[in-house]
């Protein structure tokens, strides 16, 4: 049994991701170091409506969602200053520039990988409020 990382514990976290898989072992691993999910959300649309509706203080976002590319929510929570985290399988190429310095937790992935990834954008976001 993994340890509660202590500066993530009680961290609402908003997963999106299309493939059931990843996000059953996300939802399981931020389980196993005391985030919260804050919710979930598989295709653009409905993670835009969840990045206006929901609180939460860092987000998890798969760069491509069913085929469609995530820049656009990815833009509305940098707008909106929330810090969150690209996870792809494909590597950090082809990510647009003004995402520079966003943490990438590159998949398949390791519970450190994720915690790494996490506190990462949490720092980076005290950094820019």
């Amino acid at each position: 049994m993994a340890l509660i990382d202590s500066e993530l514990a009680g961290r609402r976290v908003l997963v999106i991701e299309d493939e059931s898989f990843v996000l059953m072992l996300l939802e399981d691993t931020l389980a196993e170091i005391g985030c919260e999910i804050a919710g979930t959300a598989s295709r653009v649309g409905e993670a835009l409506d969840k990045v206006g509706s929901l609180s939460f203080d860092v987000a998890i976002l798969d760069v491509n969602l069913n085929g469609s590319q995530t820049l656009e929510v990815a833009a509305r929570l940098a707008q909106a200053g929330v810090p969150f985290v690209f996870a792809t399988g494909y590597g950090a190429t082809g990510l647009l520039s003004h995402f520079d310095g966003v943490p990438i937790l590159q998949k398949p992935f390791q519970q450190s990988d994720l915690e790494h990834a996490l506190r990462a954008a949490l720092v980076r976001g005290k950094a820019a409020a």
